[in-house]
């Protein structure tokens, strides 16, 4: 979480499945958008269940602060963007309704972008994590820390809000080791870096960047529980190859 007061109406929030967290979100009231949203993966999570439906409010935030979206954006540009995807929840039914709360969608360019190279990512990282057990952090950004920069707004077909269009999108990932008492002794990590906009390719490997670097561009600390010299030696990482293999 920010603590120079950058999102004074946010909010933390643990959403559980049968007493397990399944995942937590910073939730900015003001603008109605999940700054970002923080999960474990693993071979559990994920299925083959069928795609809900529908999508449904956040029982733990009140609806005034929720936009109703039942049907999606106005136009054609921009679909409901899960921050936590639905593939990565589709091995336990519980779990994967609770990513379809409107909560933990956001406005994305769906041509070249959604359906694109971010869907290309999310499986690459999802390929990750059935075989052994990683932390994801996906969120978006209105601007970079320092920059000034304009941001649209689109409202819902099922209601009056209006809501701003995040500029970008970001996903970071931690894999770590412990020893035999459950004690964190190394850890390695990769982060992502995306405009929001279409894109001509699927290299999705040519926007790594370190965490580091997001943590400047966002002011958010994401493993802040990582033992020191672990965490800054982890986070200088900006290889792809070199997470996968590790």
């Amino acid at each position: 979480m920010r603590t120079d007061n950058a999102y004074p109406n946010a909010v933390e929030c643990k959403v559980a499945y049968d007493g397990e967290r399944n995942y937590t979100i910073y939730y900015d009231k003001s603008t109605y958008t999940s700054m970002w949203v923080a999960y474990p993966l693993e071979s559990k999570h994920m299925g083959s269940l069928s795609r809900p439906s529908s999508w449904n409010y956040n029982p733990q935030i009140n609806e005034q602060y929720q936009v109703n979206l039942s049907g999606t954006y106005q136009g054609d540009i921009y679909r409901r963007g899960h921050l936590i995807p639905n593939a990565s929840r589709d091995g336990i039914k519980g779990m994967q309704l609770q990513t379809f709360y409107f909560t933990n969608s956001v406005p994305q360019v769906q041509t070249r972008f959604n359906d694109g190279i971010w869907n290309s990512l999310e499986q690459a990282v999802q390929s990750i994590g059935k075989s052994e057990k990683i932390y994801v952090t996906t969120g978006v950004a209105f601007e970079k820390v320092g920059e000034s920069k304009s941001v649209s707004y689109i409202k819902s077909k099922s209601d009056t809000k209006s809501v701003p269009i995040p500029n970008y999108f970001y996903k970071v990932v931690l894999k770590v080791k412990t020893n035999s008492s459950g004690e964190v002794t190394s850890a390695s990590t990769i982060g992502f870096w995306f405009d929001n906009k279409a894109y001509s390719d699927s290299a999705y490997e040519n926007y790594s960047v370190t965490v580091d670097q997001i943590e400047a561009w966002t002011g958010f600390d994401f493993f802040p529980n990582l033992p020191d010299a672990v965490e800054t030696s982890a986070e200088k990482n900006s290889s792809w190859s070199t997470f996968q293999s590790w």
